[in-house]
């Protein structure tokens, strides 16, 4: 659930979780030995997320997509698995439909999501 919102299908969701870095300045100076270093402190991570999305018919599955990509908006969100895990401060940078396809009475597209953690 993003937002409180069902928009994705957990059965397949998978979520990888990208490390967290620290930013710094480094400078050298003209006759000085070594670096003169400022710490930046930590900065954001970068989570992908992968599944499907299934729906009855192609209007319904792009009703979902236009749900999603309006999420791109820039504005911080809240990611909750069905597992129990939760990843808070989320801009959604990213989302990528990456084909689809019929099964059953319905229609299955894989896609993926790339989010920063602006703070964690």
């Amino acid at each position: 659930m993003l937002d409180s919102q069902a928009l994705f299908d957990e059965r397949d969701l998978r979520i990888a979780v990208g490390p967290i870095e620290r930013a710094s300045l480094e400078r050298s100076m003209a006759g000085l030995d070594g670096l003169a270093s400022i710490d930046l402190g930590l900065r954001g991570r970068k989570i992908r997320q992968r599944g499907t999305l299934r729906a009855a018919s192609r209007a319904q599955m792009d009703a979902r997509i236009a749900a999603i990509e309006g999420l791109l908006d820039g504005a911080e969100h809240t990611l909750r698995t069905a597992d129990g895990r939760q990843y808070d401060d989320l801009r959604m940078d990213a989302f990528t439909p990456l084909g689809g396809q019929v099964e059953g009475t319905g229609l299955v597209v894989e896609y993926e999501i790339t989010y920063t953690q602006l703070r964690s």
